[in-house]
């Protein structure tokens, strides 16, 4: 089920409309980047890790207006969608472009934003009864420079992981970086937990800046739960007690299958608890 509305560039307006141009760069060029958010009861979840983190994107892509994008800014354009689309549990996501012209060089650096709305019937997060079924994709790498942490709109490497999803009725698939470590999946960060360990990609294998990421890296340390993030090795994988994934769209999602392993699901269970006394 979509919306009825979208706010593009503080105009709310049809979803249905269309607004954008071949001239746009984050259609030409993927120049953009963007937040996936959660609302729940009508309010939207870590709404200061999203502004910082869009924030540091922006100016790490040199896309002004970056101060104008911050925690009291996000919070009323969501309050103000959700309530136009009569929404009170929702995902959210905001895309930030580079509104000029020009080819590969852009003539100015300006910023354009669509906010977008989609109903959900969950006010928590829940998690998954089934396990996921995982593999590896192997086609592509991830490369790890100044934008690996960044959700840009560039983002060519998931799309054909999610087409080897489809292909092989997968649930999600893992990612690995350029130098064949474990980076992340589809769509979220990844935990491992290992001989009583809960192990993390750093940012330095440039896995996206989760903020789900971040947040049960805090509810580890409230639990006594040993986190460390490293560089993993694919292998981890066959070696683990149980593996997990993190979005803030969904919270926590526990993997049952790798190839022939199986895993447990106590850990993301406790976490998954804990998440949900924060919201």
């Amino acid at each position: 089920m979509s919306s009825a509305f979208i706010n593009f560039n503080g105009a709310i307006l049809p979803a249905g409309q269309q607004l954008l141009t071949v001239q746009n760069r984050g259609f030409r060029y993927g120049d953009g980047l963007f937040e996936s958010m959660r609302l729940m009861k009508g309010k939207l979840k870590f709404v200061d890790l999203h502004a910082d983190r869009l924030q540091k994107g922006m100016k790490a892509m040199h896309i002004d207006g970056y101060s104008q994008m911050d925690t009291y800014f996000i919070k009323e354009k969501v309050e103000e969608l959700a309530t136009r689309n009569k929404i009170k549990h929702g995902r959210l996501r905001l895309t930030v472009y580079r509104d000029a012209e020009g080819f590969y060089t852009p003539t100015q650096n300006k910023m354009g934003y669509c906010l977008e709305i989609q109903p959900v019937d969950e006010p928590r997060y829940f998690l998954n009864t089934r396990g996921l079924i995982m593999d590896t994709y192997e086609d592509m790498s991830k490369p790890i420079d100044v934008l690996s942490n960044l959700k840009t709109c560039n983002s060519l490497l998931y799309v054909m992981a999610g087409i080897f999803k489809t292909q092989n009725n997968l649930d999600d698939a893992f990612i690995l970086n350029q130098n064949g470590y474990l980076c992340e999946t589809v769509s979220a960060n990844v935990f491992v937990l290992y001989k009583n360990t809960l192990y993390t990609p750093a940012l330095s294998e440039g896995c996206i800046g989760g903020v789900m990421r971040q947040v049960v890296m805090e509810l580890c340390a409230e639990n006594n739960i040993p986190v460390t993030e490293a560089q993993l090795e694919p292998e981890i994988l066959n070696q683990a007690d149980e593996v997990f994934i993190t979005n803030a769209s969904r919270g926590i999602q526990w993997v049952m299958g790798y190839g022939r392993k199986r895993y447990f699901n106590e850990t993301s269970k406790l976490l998954m608890e804990a998440l949900n006394k924060m919201v």
